[in-house]
């Protein structure tokens, strides 16, 4: 065990329970009670611990909690919590709610076990009043756990509930309680890929920024959230689904955009016995290119989710600036057909030998990785700006040593062109209607969708009220 670690982690157990406002109830299930062993450990816990609880088997869980199809789930997690918080009220206000402020902390994990090497990942939740006989407020997260043995699963998840429950209390800011989920902890050990905050205590917090925040803090490489704006771990979108993932800016979504996504949504369902209600459309945007513009402007990045969600679209926000960590993401959650959707200079650049010089095996190890779940690349077409020519996915030349290669992904269906398209979509570009969006040119409307011109006038988005007023 980590001395240091281990210090600094009982520091902040011991610090609440030497604080007599609090007082409430543990329910840990799956790797043992490691949160509330951190608080015995330290002494005082009297204090502060009414109740701890674990139910391991099955039937007894359900008999308290109610039945579930999976127990390692948010669904299980929101049944503990109501629960027990209930239980904490119905016995405990009338005797002490005037005095202490109640709170549940609870969490189902699926650590590693001796009989099988699954991912190990579990769901923490914390549900707190912040002032006697208050609405209670809620933070739930959901956590990869990466160690390889048991004990030192327990360890980390330990040190992640007690900094989840000291930054309820303590750290007001969402921002801060999100930078100190990690403290104590090497990052390398555990990941939060989703975080949801909601009650009094969270009023006006966007949770779409709260995501944005996990992956520029480091704590996860990528986080995912639905049209309506819902923060979702992606196994619970992308479990066993078919994905068509299209990469990009955004800024705005064009016809060309939509052009791309109705092209390879018909190929997937060209294949035999595709349904379309097995299929997932993701938008990505990469942390790089949020920050392309000099700095990570929330206003600008709510302005392209905004316009996404309107669109009914589910956007992904990842640290993959290479395509084959992007890949190997998504055949984490899904044994189905994933497709990358792009356009011709991006397949151009995948094949473009510099990017992959801090590989040991270069091109052929990065390509390696990206195709050997059964990756697929739907192209889309462009124009030769000076001819007019039409370039296709299969017309595209690459570096003479690696065409027998780039034939070889054509022919076995690696790499397919997108054939149904608007050519007219092709000359259409994000920068282009930007640039006479803030030129105060007209024409930037005609390119989009209107719904996404009516989302732009309506909220100045990407400066447009200042451009009509120049």
């Amino acid at each position: 065990m980590n001395a240091e670690m281990d210090i600094g982690t009982n520091k902040k157990a011991f610090q609440i329970n030497l604080d007599r406002k609090h007082y409430g109830t543990f329910a840990e299930i799956g790797a043992g009670q490691e949160v509330a062993r951190r608080f015995f450990q330290v002494g005082g816990a009297s204090s502060t611990i009414a109740k701890t609880m674990s139910a391991y088997d099955m039937q007894f869980s359900d008999a308290i909690y109610g039945a579930t199809d999976r127990y390692v789930s948010r669904a299980r997690l929101r049944k503990m919590l109501d629960h027990e918080y209930r239980l904490l009220i119905e016995r405990l206000d009338q005797k002490m709610g005037d005095k202490r402020t109640f709170f549940v902390f609870a969490d189902t994990v699926a650590a590693r076990t001796f009989k099988q090497q699954n991912e190990s990942h579990g769901w923490l939740g914390m549900r707190f009043q912040s002032q006697t006989r208050g609405v209670p407020s809620e933070i739930i997260i959901h956590v990869r756990m990466l160690d390889e043995a048991n004990v030192d699963q327990q360890e980390a998840l330990g040190v992640m509930g007690v900094n989840l429950i000291y930054g309820a209390f303590y750290y007001h800011q969402p921002e801060r309680l999100i930078a100190s989920l990690h403290e104590n902890l090497p990052p390398e050990r555990i990941q939060v890929d989703m975080i949801k905050f909601s009650g009094p205590a969270y009023e006006g917090v966007d949770n779409r920024l709260m995501s944005l925040q996990l992956v520029s803090q480091g704590l996860t490489d990528a986080v995912m959230f639905t049209a309506d704006g819902e923060s979702v771990q992606p196994a619970e979108i992308l479990h066993k689904k078919a994905i068509i993932i299209e990469r990009g800016s955004f800024r705005p979504v064009t016809y060309a955009t939509n052009d791309m996504l109705d092209g390879a949504r018909k190929i997937y369902l060209s294949q035999p016995e595709a349904k379309e209600e097995d299929l997932v459309v993701l938008m990505e945007m990469t942390l790089e290119n949020l920050l392309a513009e000099g700095g990570l402007d929330h206003a600008d990045f709510l302005a392209r989710v905004d316009i996404l969600g309107t669109l009914g679209r589910t956007v992904l926000i990842s640290k993959f600036g290479e395509y084959y960590r992007l890949a190997g993401y998504l055949s984490r959650y899904t044994n189905r057909m994933v497709a990358l959707v792009m356009g011709v200079p991006s397949l151009h650049e995948i094949f473009e030998e510099k990017y992959y010089v801090n590989l040991e095996g270069g091109i052929l190890e990065a390509l390696g990785r990206m195709f050997k779940s059964g990756l697929k690349l739907l192209v889309y077409p462009m124009e030769d700006e000076e001819t007019g020519e039409l370039i296709t996915a299969k017309r595209l030349q690459v570096a003479p040593n690696l065409r027998h290669l780039y034939q070889y992904l054509i022919d076995n269906g690696f790499i397919q062109e997108i054939e149904n398209f608007e050519r007219s979509y092709l000359k259409i570009f994000p920068p282009t209607v930007l640039a006479k969006m803030r030129a105060g040119d007209p024409a930037w409307e005609s390119m989009v969708p209107p719904e996404v011109a009516h989302m732009i006038k309506a909220r100045g988005f990407f400066s447009y009220s200042d451009s009509v007023a120049a």
